[in-house]
């Protein structure tokens, strides 16, 4: 199934509030409206050329985790079918089917949550340095994508636009949410973690780490903007699983991998990415949808 790419939209007669790094956020009739455009950014720099079908991939990867967690926690997540949206944003049909979800509104939590079940990314470079992810101690001489003995709760600071996000510990997420807040919480997103991994590991994928967003919404906690996608998320095949080093993965290492290679100081604009590239890195989002629901892109 050939796929267009879509790399920004602009859908007359809806508010737009925002563009994030992927999603461009609308309001409709109270609501908001999600559309995930086909945008890829690395090393926080989005490339000028978009991953065909990547943003239906997200957004369906999205709602089928949200459908999967209900019973631990609501989502924001009203809809993904643009039959049932309201009729300003179906005069959009065409541009956002499969690609958007209709919300209820919520106010975002101010802490990331992130969840890491082996050592990798900047988890793997601070134990390197203290022996430690977050303030929270670990067994000596683990390996790069060592398995953890079990997940741990590392949250994150959210950092404005252009800025990396912050890790911090668990006494730091104390003092900005208060303690029952935070032990809430951690427990909450540890129990969806070890939920998604264990189903992802029957599929044949491991979950390496993720990073959940929450809000409230009416008084109560609830999951938003992206669940357990590539993007979110670090996916490695179990069959191809070798601690002590870098793992293969469904998501955009291609686009990294290439871009180590190129005389660029990660500093926008990205440079233009070679087909092959491109081609390589929307096959391996594809690659995750259907081993994880069973589906290819709608």
């Amino acid at each position: 199934m050939s796929q267009t790419t879509v790399v920004e939209t602009t859908l007359s007669g809806l508010k737009l509030l925002g563009r994030g790094k992927v999603r461009d956020i609308y309001e409709v009739d109270g609501k908001l409206l999600l559309v995930a455009s086909d945008r890829l950014s690395a090393f926080d720099v989005v490339m000028p050329d978009g991953i065909p079908g990547k943003g239906k991939v997200l957004n369906q990867i999205s709602a089928f985790w949200f459908r999967k967690f209900e019973d631990i926690l609501p989502n924001h997540m009203i809809s993904i079918d643009v039959d049932t949206f309201p009729p300003a944003a179906r005069a959009h049909a065409e541009t956002l089917r499969g690609r958007a979800m209709l919300c209820r509104k919520a106010k975002p939590f101010p802490v990331e949550c992130v969840v890491r079940g082996y050592l990798s990314g900047s988890g793997w470079s601070e134990y390197k340095e203290k022996g430690e992810v977050c303030g929270i101690a670990l067994p000596k001489g683990l390996r790069e994508s060592d398995r953890l003995p079990e997940p741990i709760f590392t949250p994150a600071t959210k950092e404005e636009k252009g800025h990396h996000d912050e890790n911090i510990t668990f006494d730091r997420m104390v003092h900005i949410v208060g303690k029952e807040t935070a032990e809430k919480v951690r427990s909450i997103v540890v129990a969806l973690y070890n939920r998604a991994a264990a189903f992802a590991l029957g599929k044949g994928i491991l979950i390496a780490d993720t990073k959940f967003e929450l809000g409230t919404a009416d008084g109560e906690l609830i999951l938003i903007d992206e669940a357990l996608t590539p993007d979110s998320s670090r996916f490695w095949p179990a069959a191809g699983y070798e601690p002590g080093g870098p793992q293969k993965s469904f998501d955009k290492q291609f686009v990294r991998d290439y871009l180590l290679t190129l005389p660029w100081n990660k500093t926008a604009p990205g440079p233009r990415l070679p087909a092959e590239v491109v081609e390589k890195t929307a096959l391996k989002y594809r690659e995750a949808l259907r081993i994880l629901t069973g589906k290819d892109i709608e």
